[in-house]
């Protein structure tokens, strides 16, 4: 579960810059805090978390826009992006991740798998875009797809701001 060749360049980079990451979560549903928790030094670049499995906690603890929330599920790529910037603040972080999706078929997702993630970095949105996980995985494995396809986006984010 733990990817330490994508988490300790991550780590790597964000001591060196001395930047920090948040991470807002609902698909993975904790995962990617709990794998950067893991990560030797992890209290000197990350600075937490937040899960929100539902409609009204996205609103009321990442203050995603209710209307647009309602309309879509809580699953979009704006609903990300609001995530991803919102988590940034709340935890007074560099960086900030949000991502929110379905990892199993449900109605509500037009019995779809796929999740959308946005990565913030101050103001501006480094990554956007919808994932989509092979629909014969279990719940559990299409969330450690998400979770390693976020870590991967975010190492490539790291990598083109210093480039």
């Amino acid at each position: 579960m733990i990817n330490a060749n994508l988490l300790n360049p991550i780590r790597d980079h964000l001591i060196q810059e001395q930047e920090t990451l948040a991470v807002a979560e609902s698909v993975t549903s904790g995962l990617l805090q709990f794998m950067f928790s893991q990560v030797d030094e992890a209290s000197r670049f990350y600075e937490g978390g937040i899960t929100v499995y539902n409609l009204q906690q996205k609103i009321r603890q990442l203050a995603v826009d209710p209307v647009h929330a309602r309309q879509t599920n809580c699953v979009s790529e704006k609903v990300a992006e609001q995530m991803a910037k919102h988590v940034a603040r709340l935890f007074g972080s560099n960086w900030g991740i949000g991502i929110t999706g379905y990892a199993s078929p449900v109605p509500e997702g037009n019995n779809k798998v796929y999740a959308y993630l946005a990565i913030a970095h101050g103001k501006e949105i480094c990554y956007k875009g919808r994932l989509e996980a092979p629909e014969e995985n279990a719940m559990a494995a299409n969330q450690n797809y998400y979770a390693k396809s976020a870590l991967t986006k975010l190492l490539m984010c790291l990598e083109q701001v210093v480039s």
